[in-house]
């Protein structure tokens, strides 16, 4: 009977068995562990807020070696789709992390502001509301993922702090 050797390879997802000289490869989850805590950070963001899980999407990306974390709200309403916050992190969970952390007190770091808007060719007016440090920041919210064209804005305010 031959013996069995194994070769751990660089990321400690792979390990490589050798038996009577025929190589198989076998795949060891170690990530699993980190989907369930990025699962149980994204429930607890979602139960912070207080919406349903239709009406968040947790887009992430790449940039500059860090993993960058969109958190998108769906209004229900009017079935459109607005960018709440985004956060970089060195993975994940570090971004998610950092996205929770702003989830519990951005009522108290930024401002509240009201935007009235129609989509161009649309005469239906539509009222969203958004958080940002400034009426930029806001503004860059609604027109997330579209082409600023295809929005028509009519006024911004920024709310009383209560």
């Amino acid at each position: 009977m031959g013996s069995i050797i194994g070769y751990l390879c660089k990321d400690v997802e792979t390990f490589w068995v050798t038996k009577r000289f025929v190589p198989l490869l076998i795949m060891i989850d170690v990530k699993n562990d980190q989907r369930i805590e990025v699962a149980k950070i994204q429930e607890d963001i979602k139960n912070f807020l207080g919406v349903k899980s239709s009406q968040l999407v947790f887009e992430y990306g790449m940039t500059d070696g860090k993993i960058k974390i969109d958190l998108i709200t769906i209004n229900p309403r009017h079935n459109q789709s607005f960018l709440f916050r985004s956060e970089e992190g060195l993975d994940r969970i570090d971004a998610l992390n950092k996205l929770a952390d702003y989830v519990k007190d951005y009522k108290e770091r930024e401002g509240s502001y009201t935007v009235q808007w129609s989509a161009r060719g649309d005469r239906e007016l539509h009222t969203s509301y958004f958080y940002g440090s400034n009426i930029y920041d806001a503004l860059d919210k609604l027109y997330y993922g579209r082409d600023m064209n295809t929005i028509n804005v009519y006024s911004v305010n920024l709310n009383p702090m209560t």
